[in-house]
């Protein structure tokens, strides 16, 4: 009897128990998108309110609260579209993000990641000679989407001459910073922290200390071009190294941005 039992429950699990397992793994997939997303947007505050909105829903439910239950309905439905509506760009840039996601990125050798990096050197070692100031960062793991929402919004390509464009001192945007979100250039003149270390040197200026702040922050990396000496800097961490040129730039970045693949070329 009891072998005919594990039988027939090795039976169901080979036939349905995997799909509670996979079905459980898609939706925190899809939780864990949602949640990437929206982190540091607007759109965060709006998910959360919805949170909220579901568990006293549910709490109307259990205890039986059928006037609640009935108004929730129909704010639900309403709000379904509303949702459609209001994040309407965040979604469409959802759809575009999946699309370039790295998962998907990966099945193919994707040679613009190597040439933004290119770009970034060319036009770094042009603001270099000519001394004019620049701040570029860009962006791993941790979003910097708010920061982005505080300039003027891009989506391009990344290439040298638009860089050296935009921070000419005869453009509106050349004093604020760049960001380069997912090898994309994502906005321009955008406002970014100070460093609160008191240590800093007082010998840096705005750029650099935003360098250090925004870096120390998030794991991002900046880019800075000295206006006064055109000394090209890199800041990690929050932590700077100076008097680089272009082509050690390039290298470091590609070093630091892919590591995997470094080490790979390496071997």
């Amino acid at each position: 009897m009891s072998e005919l039992i594990s039988i027939s429950t090795i039976k169901w699990l080979l036939i349905y128990g995997w799909k509670p397992f996979v079905e459980i793994g898609v939706i925190a997939f899809i939780i864990y998108c949602i949640a990437k997303f929206v982190r540091g947007t607007g759109a965060a505050h709006v998910l959360k309110g919805l949170i909220v909105v579901v568990v006293i829903f549910i709490i109307s439910q259990k205890l039986e609260l059928y006037s609640i239950n009935w108004l929730l309905t129909k704010v639900f439905a309403f709000s379904v579209i509303a949702f459609l509506i209001i994040f309407q760009p965040e979604l469409r840039k959802a759809l575009a993000q999946l699309g370039r996601n790295r998962l998907f990125g990966r099945i193919l050798i994707d040679e613009n990641k190597r040439d933004f990096i290119a770009e970034i050197s060319k036009a770094v070692g042009i603001l270099s000679r000519k001394k004019v100031g620049a701040l570029i960062v860009l962006e791993r793991e941790v979003g910097l989407r708010n920061y982005i929402e505080s300039g003027i919004s891009i989506n391009s390509l990344v290439s040298a001459e638009l860089l050296v464009t935009i921070f000419m001192p005869t453009t509106p945007l050349h004093d604020g910073a760049i960001i380069i979100q997912r090898e994309n250039l994502a906005a321009a003149g955008c406002l970014l922290p100070l460093i609160k270390d008191s240590d800093v040197s007082k010998s840096f200026g705005t750029r650099h200390r935003a360098a250090m702040g925004i870096t120390d922050e998030t794991d991002s990396i900046a880019v800075v071009v000295s206006e006064k000496s055109g000394i090209i800097s890199l800041v990690i961490g929050g932590k700077i190294t100076r008097d680089l040129d272009s082509d050690t730039l390039r290298k470091v970045l590609k070093k630091t941005l892919f590591k995997e693949e470094h080490q790979k070329n390496e071997n």
